[in-house]
């Protein structure tokens, strides 16, 4: 995850790139986007893992993203509609405490 300039976050997922941002009227959203951003700083590097949750006890039937925090730690988060595609360029992000990595 970088940050630019303008303090807007972007997060690098392999070869695909999306604009996280926060509204007030939704909440966090990631915006799909094609173009290059300059960097400013680099917030975090490591990796990521991506499940598609259906029928698990104890979690929600949907994509959930982790991303690696710190040695050992992951942050979770929910995508109720997936990642933004090309026709769909905005998605929420919603942060939560479901972890499926240990």
């Amino acid at each position: 995850m970088i940050e630019t300039r303008n303090d807007v976050k972007i997060l690098k997922l392999d070869k695909k790139t999306y604009v996280w941002i926060f509204t007030k009227s939704i909440g966090e959203i990631l915006v799909a986007t094609h173009r290059g951003h300059r960097t400013d700083q680099k917030l975090a590097k490591g990796e990521y893992r991506i499940y598609d949750v259906k029928d698990e006890p104890m979690l929600v039937d949907q994509l959930h993203l982790e991303l690696a925090i710190g040695e050992g730690d992951w942050q979770g988060y929910l995508l109720p509609t997936g990642f933004p595609k090309d026709k769909k360029t905005r998605s929420r992000i919603i942060p939560t405490n479901e972890l499926i990595s240990n």
